[in-house]
């Protein structure tokens, strides 16, 4: 848990959050002893929630490590649903095969072992909600790529869009993963095809709605 919030904050809204089942916090403990980034649970319930507000069935997630997410996305499109899984690791992806499997929801995730970007680009048809959690010097390109895909009514949600709180900072010509960010927050901002939000819950979420395909 990397939090941006004054911390007594963070402790009072972690310590209110359910109890999760043996799987996600097997996957929580493990990320926290070798430094997997994932989205943590008061982020995994919101990433859910919103999934569930729009009855997302068709899901694409830039990103996804160990599954953590992903879990929490293939529950919220139910046994109907689909939800597409992308990391560059191999040992990532058969990790998170097995999470998912435990879990119970591998039959609904596609899992695509590559460059996300590239593998979204493969993969065909519209998509009512993408996840966006790659390398943040991506981040430009991944507006670029994804907004023409995203169906009108549709979420565009990416994490870590406060880096620390460095956004919120003048970032140096050597930080080119915060520069992307910066710039990334512009886009989303001033795009007239979405309605954007960033909630500084942990690293910070930015969620966009699509207004219209114009």
């Amino acid at each position: 848990m990397r939090g941006i919030t004054e911390k007594k904050t963070e402790q009072y809204i972690y310590s209110l959050l359910p109890r999760r089942d043996a799987v996600l916090r097997e996957m929580e403990r493990y990320a926290a002893r070798h430094d997997v980034p994932i989205i943590g649970p008061a982020c995994g319930r919101l990433l859910y929630q919103l999934a569930r507000l729009i009855s997302a069935r068709r899901v694409f997630e830039l990103g996804s490590a160990i599954g953590y997410s992903t879990i929490w996305l293939a529950r919220a499109v139910g046994p109907e649903g689909s939800v597409y899984y992308t990391d560059n690791d191999p040992a990532n992806a058969r990790r998170a095969e097995a999470n998912l499997r435990r879990a119970g929801v591998l039959d609904r995730v596609e899992i695509m072992v590559g460059d996300a970007l590239d593998s979204f680009r493969s993969t065909q048809g519209e998509f009512d909600l993408i996840f966006n959690d790659v390398d943040k010097r991506q981040y430009p390109a991944v507006f670029d790529l994804v907004l023409p895909r995203l169906r009108a009514g549709g979420l565009f949600i990416t994490d870590n869009v406060l880096r620390d709180g460095r956004a919120a900072r003048p970032a140096p010509k050597t930080d080119a993963a915060t520069r992307a960010i910066q710039r990334f927050n512009r886009m989303i901002y001033r795009s007239p095809q979405l309605f954007t939000t960033i909630v500084p819950l942990r690293d910070g979420f930015g969620i966009c709605l699509k207004t219209s395909h114009k």
